[in-house]
């Protein structure tokens, strides 16, 4: 028989819930959470001439980036969009794949904080944003990484893809089979840099998958986002991230090529609450600045982190038929965090689903179930529930009297 069990969330409780079937209530407590390549962009414009609607869960929002995407970083949740997954010109927002597969060398110990890198006369030459390598000279490894992520110099890009890969070519091929492994679906490098080339592309959501990444495997390393400035070769330069330079945001980078316009990859935290903010398309450093700004402001202000129940919660408890317990718990495996509209938190609805009684055996993290997210105006959202403990099947006396029972109380 399929049970189900509903409950319309309160400002911080869920109200007592109930089996359709009526046999029994239980209540439960909301908790704030805790901290194939697409087709080539066509020709874009350097930016929208103006304001056009994006998608939220709160309807349309006028925004100014041409394309663009808001993601909760702990549940994962969209909450904007606008054209998030058409490619574009990612512009230096490209070297977050640049950095991240240098992180990975660094955790693997291929490379070194402290070991120094030769600068080759190509790495030198390199035009566009620069640190300003020597040539001939070598860098170290660390200076590289704030020269790429404070400084976007193009030139210490091209040094870190040389000495990883032999060649920025060789390097290009690992790029896109790491783009691939992430599932960066609408993604294709052509160099290092993010330097301009008809055929290198990302979209917006994939720019933001990424930082996700860097923030999640790379934790240990985060900090050289966050850096406001950086001195090499007595010359000074100063992070490109309007959010990072007013201490709105921890990171990540910015961008700016013709096709592409102004662009921004930032990621914020407020008491454990983390968004990934992407814009791209913008028509100057002005723009890109208020827009970021505005819209982070947004993302934080109309939206919450709630967690339903942790991994160790017992959700429902299923009966179970001719097993040594007459139940097994049930159990989400995972903290379940979803992000909600702050003013529609009341309307939505919780609903618990199993089929019961289940027959032993019942092996544990077998899935039984799935909680349900849904209601006026709030996004859906479906979880599987699990076993969350084995229950081994009665002997054969054993499962002679539970039937026999059975048939006399009825129980």
């Amino acid at each position: 028989m399929l049970k189900r069990r509903t409950a319309f969330l309160g400002a911080l409780t869920i109200l007592p819930v109930m089996f359709v079937a009526g046999s029994h209530a239980a209540e439960r407590r909301v908790r704030k959470a805790a901290p194939s390549p697409a087709a080539p962009p066509p020709a874009a414009e350097n930016a929208a001439p103006k304001a056009s609607p994006a998608n939220t869960p709160l309807g349309p929002l006028d925004i100014l980036a041409k394309w663009a995407v808001i993601i909760d970083y702990n549940s994962g949740a969209t909450l904007l969009d606008k054209d998030a997954d058409v490619p574009m010109a990612p512009s230096s927002m490209t070297k977050l794949m640049t950095i991240y597969l240098v992180y990975t060398a660094l955790k693997a110990g291929r490379l070194q904080l402290d070991q120094e890198l030769p600068v080759s006369e190509r790495a030198w030459r390199t035009g566009g944003s620069k640190m300003f390598v020597p040539y001939p000279g070598r860098v170290k490894v660390e200076d590289l990484i704030r020269g790429v992520v404070v400084d976007s110099g193009n030139d210490a890009c091209v040094v870190l893809a040389e000495g990883i890969a032999g060649s920025e070519e060789n390097f290009v091929e690992m790029m896109n089979q790491k783009a691939h492994e992430l599932g960066l679906a609408h993604t294709n490098f052509r160099n290092s840099t993010g330097l301009p080339d008809a055929n290198h592309y990302m979209s917006a959501r994939d720019i933001a998958l990424l930082g996700m990444a860097l923030i999640r495997n790379f934790p240990e390393y985060y900090h050289y986002d966050s850096e406001r400035d950086f001195r090499f070769n007595n010359i000074e330069q100063y992070n490109r991230n309007p959010l990072v330079q007013k201490g709105l945001a921890d990171g990540l980078k910015t961008g700016h090529t013709e096709a592409g316009g102004y662009g921004l990859v930032a990621s914020a935290d407020r008491a454990g609450r983390r968004i990934i903010l992407v814009l791209n398309g913008l028509a100057t450093m002005r723009e890109r600045a208020q827009e970021s700004e505005r819209l982070l402001e947004w993302a934080f202000q109309e939206f919450e982190d709630v967690t339903l129940f942790t991994a160790a919660d017992v959700i429902d408890r299923v009966p179970v038929w001719l097993g040594t317990e007459r139940s097994v718990p049930l159990v989400g495996g995972r903290d379940l965090v979803v992000t909600m509209p702050r003013q529609w938190q009341r309307k939505a609805k919780v609903t618990v689903a199993f089929n019961a009684p289940v027959s032993a055996p019942v092996a544990k993290g077998t899935q039984l179930g799935k909680l349900v997210v849904s209601g006026d105006g709030v996004p859906a959202l479906e979880a599987p529930l699990f076993a969350g403990a084995d229950v081994p099947r009665l002997g054969v006396t054993g499962r002679a009297w539970a039937v026999l029972t059975h048939y006399i109380t009825g129980s």
